[in-house]
């Protein structure tokens, strides 16, 4: 290995691959591969064995053709396989001669220009109707993280050493490889990612830096990244572990990171846990639910019901963790989005958000702010009661109605009696309206020029519904207009048949389109995803005060 790429271990993959040929290096190869590192090997021996088969695997191979260099693809995945089981069973097998050789090898195979995307400028991914571009080169890349997880998980392992290796360069390739489409492969970067957090201190900075800078980009530029998910639930890992009182570096994280990433329309795929990272900041600091459920109002949705009930979501189990003072400051502009949602004709969201009257919390603090929740809800519960097509939520309506009853009958009663005389008041309005018109319409006709005025009015065109209306008021039927309307009905349908013909000629140049759904199943895909087996259930950071 060239002194210059141990230095450097972060070298481009295709100047190692071709430094690196495994047609000139047979005799190395072979003598690598048949050696196996075990503990009949000796000693002194074992470190040199492990560097040759380091260096070995920097050799790239093309899996985009499945039937190529077989024999040595095999080669390659044994010695990864070898070197997986050798620093898992093994102690004292990292020496400081190993962290450029095995840094470099984890460089060569990982950090790779990333295909385009398959769909760049169409609908976003959909975890349950499409399918994943996996990874072909797998076989290998798999062994290779699994590799660079023992190493930086191994007893031996020294980040005072590593750190001349696993630099800001090299931090920064790893965060480009986020974008893979690969879900095994974001996977495994996750908790490569996590363990390089947890183990340098003095990249802690840069990495949560770096990470906002990818969130902005997604925010204001492109608006497509595929792990978004797998960062943010690093970053739920590190949320837990701030110390108190939080830096203003992570509250303005949080108002400008964190909430703006709601006006995406990809939110569905990140949404749990961008939830959970904002739930987080409340439990540590509850003088933030304030300011951030103002933002969740700000970039409500109003035409995407679907994102309309992950707001609900998101925003019930904000109020779980909300202390009495700061709900009480935000309560007014709250229900009055509740009572919106309550009101949608879209049945999701109205029951989404009638559900908060099941929730204890929630019903406790209405109940002590009941003299202004109940004003703000009744109107939308009154009206919806009689006029919501979905007779679902007819129950769930009157279930609210029936504890707001029970909570406070006087106020109860009060704002029955002020809905009373407010629909009065706008049965009067429109009343007066009415003699207004009517008014301003039997001036018009004291005009002079006013028969001028309808003659015109006559020839002019007026809309469908207008003629349809004066259809159904002059309904003076003669022999003549009965025998034109059949001839009408008996030319309609050849017209139709007319029509029908000529769309089906234009429809002979439009190319046959399939939607995504009717797209059949890759079992290939399917049984890859399955067998693939997460190396963490969940991550977890220990909080230290020294080290945030």
């Amino acid at each position: 290995m060239p002194q210059q790429n141990q230095q450097q271990p972060i070298a481009d993959s295709q100047a190692a691959s071709a430094a690196v040929s495994i047609a000139t290096t047979n005799n190395t190869i072979s003598t690598a591969t048949t050696a196996s590192i075990s503990t009949e090997t000796p000693t002194n021996e074992r470190e040199q064995l492990l560097i040759q088969k380091l260096r070995q695997c920097c050799t790239l191979f093309d899996f985009s053709e499945p039937l190529s260099d077989l024999k040595w693809k095999e080669v390659k995945r044994a010695a990864l396989h070898e070197m997986v089981e050798y620093l898992s069973n093994q102690n004292g097998v990292i020496t400081e001669a190993i962290y450029p050789e095995a840094i470099n090898m984890f460089a060569v195979n990982l950090f790779r220009t990333l295909p385009p995307s398959s769909n760049p400028n169409g609908a976003e991914f959909d975890p349950e109707e499409d399918e994943p571009t996996l990874e072909s080169s797998w076989p290998h890349l798999q062994f290779v993280y699994e590799l660079f997880l023992r190493f930086l998980e191994s007893p031996d392992f020294q980040p005072n050493i590593a750190k001349r290796y696993i630099d800001h360069q090299f931090v920064l390739q790893l965060l480009d490889l986020f974008d893979s489409e690969d879900p095994r492969e974001r996977d495994f970067l996750k908790t490569v990612l996590h363990r390089i957090y947890g183990k340098f201190l003095g990249l802690r900075a840069f990495i949560r830096k770096q990470i906002n800078n990818v969130f902005y980009r997604f925010i204001y530029e492109t608006e497509h990244h595929n792990g978004i998910a797998e960062l943010l639930e690093i970053l739920g890992s590190i949320i837990n572990g701030f110390a108190l009182p939080l830096k203003e570096e992570h509250k303005q994280f949080l108002l400008k990171v964190l909430l703006p990433l709601h006006k995406a329309k990809s939110l569905s795929v990140y949404h749990p846990q961008l939830t959970y990272c904002v739930v987080q900041f409340l439990e540590k600091d509850p003088s933030l639910s304030e300011p951030v459920i103002r933002s969740l109002l700000k970039f409500w949705p109003k035409t995407h019901s679907p994102k309309e009930v992950m707001f609900l979501n998101e925003l019930e189990e904000l109020l779980d963790v909300i202390e009495p003072a700061e709900f009480q400051k935000v309560m007014e502009p709250l229900f009055r989005q509740i009572a919106k949602c309550v009101s949608s004709p879209h049945f999701q969201v109205a029951e989404r958000a009638l559900y908060y009257w099941n929730n204890e919390y929630i019903m406790s603090l209405i109940a002590d702010n009941s003299q202004v929740i109940l004003p703000i809800m009744f109107p939308a519960l009154n009206r919806n009661s009689k006029t919501h097509w979905n007779k679902t939520i007819h129950g769930l309506i009157y279930n609210a109605l029936k504890l707001f009853m029970e909570m406070n009958q006087r106020l109860f009663d009060e704002c029955s009696r002020n809905y009373r005389q407010e629909k009065q008041m706008e049965r009067e309005k429109m009343s007066q309206r009415e003699e207004l018109w009517m008014q301003v319409e039997s001036l018009a006709k004291s005009n002079p020029e006013w028969p001028k005025l309808v003659g015109q009015m006559d020839n002019l065109s007026i809309s469908s519904s207008q003629n349809e209306f004066e259809e159904n008021e002059n309904c003076d039927l003669t022999y003549d207009k009965l025998e034109q309307e059949s001839r009408q009905q008996q030319i309609q349908p050849q017209q139709q048949q007319t029509a029908q013909e000529t769309r089906e000629i234009r429809n002979k140049d439009k190319p046959l389109l399939r939607r995504k759904s009717d797209l059949p199943t890759d079992s290939g895909t399917i049984r890859a995803l399955f067998e693939h087996k997460r190396t963490d259930d969940y991550l977890k950071t220990p909080p230290d005060v020294n080290k945030y």
